[in-house]
């Protein structure tokens, strides 16, 4: 059965995936909640390390609007628990080894690698206001200053 890809003003179709903390999320139970998603290619990397800090350091102006922060990739939850625990993250990271939350977010994307091309997820985030209703996204993403963006938007839901 192909999933089917999210758009822009739609309901998030509902969703569980493995998370740190010896969790399962599930979207649903998240309702009430802004959710602020974000996909980053591979823990303990330069830019997707800078990714995660800005989102810690900024916990409490998202927390202050209701918002939670969930970090997804395709890496083991081993991998996210020390990625978490080395960089003191207060948020869950989602392991998405099978593609399914990347499939509805299309996140996997054909990549240069050392002049190799390869499927990887592309740096996006996604936010998603309290009644479950996708309301903003941002593709190719680069780190600096991308909080900020994100914080921004929230501030008009």
């Amino acid at each position: 059965m192909p999933t089917k890809k999210i758009k822009l003003g739609e309901k998030v179709p509902d969703f569980k995936a493995p998370s740190t903390g010896n969790k399962t999320i599930k979207l649903s139970s998240l309702k009430g909640k802004n959710i602020v998603i974000y996909f980053y290619p591979r823990d303990a990397t330069p830019g997707c390390t800078i990714e995660g800090q800005n989102f810690r350091d900024n916990i409490r102006k998202f927390s202050s609007r209701n918002t939670i922060i969930l970090g997804v990739s395709r890496d083991s939850i081993a991998s996210h628990e020390k990625f978490k625990k080395n960089q003191k993250f207060s948020f869950d990271l989602l392991s998405d080894e099978d593609e399914k939350l990347c499939k509805i977010f299309d996140v996997i994307k054909e990549k240069n690698m050392y002049g190799k091309m390869v499927m990887g997820i592309e740096r996006s985030t996604f936010l998603i206001d309290k009644k479950g209703i996708l309301r903003y996204e941002w593709r190719k993403v680069k780190v600096k200053e991308h909080v900020d963006e994100v914080l921004s938007k929230l501030k008009t839901l």
